[in-house]
């Protein structure tokens, strides 16, 4: 998998989201970029992993995305299709095991590229509101991307 050259240093993070559709339900990466297009003016994600596994790139690296208020500069940004149920409003985990494998490899690859940068989940940039170091479940903003990032680096040695 080859991923656009940029700056190591200038990139200083890795964020990864959810599309919030509905589990299964087939949505391709330029349908995303169309409704974050429409919404945001642009095309909020570098990268988007559709259910059959697909790492579709959207942005370069050196384009700033639109998919953390106030801290997308150095920023990569990776969105996969899906994290809802069926019913399109409980949060899940709801990755393929093609997307399983495709984020790991994708995230591999990034790691390599930008050795310094923190690879952290959406609801991860939530304020810390009680100042304890951490962001808890009640602090999060939204749930996105539904699943602990922190357990995939982990398990991933990265």
């Amino acid at each position: 998998m080859s991923v656009a050259w940029m700056n190591p240093k200038a990139i200083t993070a890795i964020t990864i989201h959810c599309a919030a559709t509905p589990r299964g339900r087939d949505v391709k990466a330029a349908t995303i970029s169309k409704w974050d297009t429409a919404r945001f003016g642009q095309v909020s994600y570098h990268y988007v992993i559709e259910i059959d596994g697909k790492v579709v790139q959207t942005l370069r690296h050196d384009q700033r995305g639109a998919h953390v208020a106030k801290n997308n500069t150095g920023n990569i940004s990776i969105c996969y299709v899906g994290g809802v149920e069926a019913d399109a409003k409980t949060p899940a985990d709801t990755r393929t095991g093609p997307q399983r494998e495709s984020m790991a490899l994708l995230l591999q690859a990034l790691r390599v590229q930008f050795p310094r940068a923190r690879i952290l989940g959406h609801r991860d940039w939530s304020p810390d509101a009680n100042g304890n170091g951490k962001i808890d479940k009640f602090e999060w903003l939204k749930s996105c991307p539904c699943f602990e990032v922190a357990d995939m680096v982990r398990d991933l040695g990265l």
